[in-house]
């Protein structure tokens, strides 16, 4: 499985956030010039976050975006589900509404891709922004 570019850099705007969390709204150039991102697309992927209510915006000169909750009430589940949707390898083991082929019942295959599937909602979803500040934080006084 491999995340497309949304997934990637929506996740690390998310974590810019929190890392800002309780300060003033930030703005999307700010976000993109410390994260690497293009700022056309991070607007793009903030628009799909707010829609999801991930994210807040603040307009005017000192507007910008802020979190809707808390790092620690939001996980990198909720952010790689509103970016790249249902989690799962292939078609028939998504977690929502797998589509069903003419083996779909006896299929062996599919009970492999489901257990992964399961090992990684598991990961992503015990992962909370606020635990990526402090591994983050570590990393930084190393």
């Amino acid at each position: 499985m491999k995340l497309s570019t949304k997934g990637r850099y929506g996740l690390k705007a998310m974590y810019d956030l929190a890392l800002h969390y309780g300060n003033e709204p930030i703005s999307l150039k700010s976000i993109a010039q410390r994260q690497g991102i293009s700022e056309y697309y991070l607007e793009q992927l903030m628009a799909i976050l707010k829609k999801a209510g991930l994210v807040r915006s603040i307009r005017g000169a000192y507007g910008g975006y802020l979190l809707s909750r808390k790092p620690s009430e939001i996980t990198v589940g909720d952010v790689l589900r509103a970016l790249e949707g249902p989690i799962g390898l292939v078609d028939c083991a998504l977690e929502q509404e797998p589509i069903k082929c003419l083996r779909y019942d006896n299929c062996i295959t599919r009970i492999v891709w489901e257990k992964i599937r399961d090992s990684i909602i598991k990961t992503i979803d015990s992962i909370t922004l606020l635990d990526m500040c402090n591994e983050g934080r570590k990393k930084t006084k190393s």
